[in-house]
This record gives C-alpha cells, sequence and structure tokens, in this order.
C-alpha cells in the first residue's frame, strides 16, 4: 500500500475491512486514511488518532517563549485590580439587597 495524500483516503470495502484488517490497522498507525464502502456506497471514514505529547521539553519552551512579550507584574496587577472582582461573593447579599427575605426570620 502507498501513503495516500492526506485529502485522498484508500478507499475499502466492508469486505478488504474484515479480511484485511491487520494491514489497514498498521496502516492507519502510519498515518494513512481510509474511507470505508458497502455495497459501492461511501459509509464512514478510519482516520488515525492524534496523540497529545504529555510534556513539551524545556528547549521547546524556551524556543516558543522567545518570541512573547515581556509582562509587566505591576501593569497586571493593576488591570487584574482594574477589571476583576475577586471579593467574596455571597449570593444572598443580591436576594436580601432587593427584599426577597424578611429581615429578623419573620
Amino acid at each position: 500500500m502507498s501513503t495516500p495524500e492526506a485529502d485522498h483516503p484508500h478507499e475499502i470495502s466492508q469486505r478488504d475491512l474484515r479480511n484485511r484488517s491487520a494491514e489497514i490497522m498498521d496502516g492507519l498507525e502510519r498515518g494513512e486514511r481510509y474511507a470505508v464502502t458497502r455495497n459501492g456506497h461511501h459509509i464512514g471514514d478510519l482516520v488515525p488518532i492524534r496523540r497529545r505529547r504529555r510534556a513539551v521539553s524545556r528547549a521547546e519552551f524556551a524556543a516558543m517563549s522567545r518570541g512573547m512579550p515581556r509582562l509587566d507584574d505591576r501593569k497586571y496587577r493593576e488591570d487584574m485590580n482594574r477589571y476583576v472582582n475577586d471579593d467574596p461573593y455571597d449570593p444572598y447579599d443580591r436576594a436580601y439587597g432587593r427584599g426577597e427575605f424578611a429581615e429578623g426570620g419573620e
């Protein structure tokens, strides 16, 4: 089997999938894609899963970070103080303010 281009998967029949499953699984591991047909009608696709890397090396992280703007800690804190209300939130405050609860347990 040759490796198809990303937009042109191998076309395989349901019978091929059943009879050549090991070969097809090997192709998937190599990154090949398959369009599955039944009675000449396209019924689905077999595509390799994208594996996520668990970690980025220190060198890769440093290379990615080089183009990032430098963070000004003081400016960041000023922005956070200006735009983020991190006061403790009591959901009953609004209800009491609207008079939804009677004061004094009535």
